[in-house]
């Protein structure tokens, strides 16, 4: 995926903020901090990752399904590509 080597340098800071987040949570578990504490951090959590997935599929949609050299098979294939991602993040 050329698309994620283009823009590694931001998907990889993104991934290092998620990281940062999953390791206040786990602090926040330990340490016994209040629900409402623990619910924002999830949240925040799940928008970054949500965040990452948009920006990950939208290249993925720009550099695969916008070819115009692509033929019809190659479309077709990138598509179900596509759906399944979606799929599987939404379970």
């Amino acid at each position: 995926m050329a698309h994620t080597i283009r823009n590694q340098k931001q998907l990889l800071t993104r991934v290092r903020r998620i990281k940062g987040q999953a390791e206040a949570l786990e602090k926040a578990l330990s340490q016994q901090a209040e629900c409402a504490a623990v619910l924002q951090q999830i949240a925040a959590i799940r928008g970054a990752v949500n965040g990452l997935m948009a920006e990950v599929l939208e290249g993925h949609i720009r550099e695969h399904l916008g070819r115009m050299d692509a033929s019809e098979r190659e479309r077709a294939d990138d598509v179900e590509q596509v759906v399944r991602a979606l799929r599987a993040y939404m379970k």
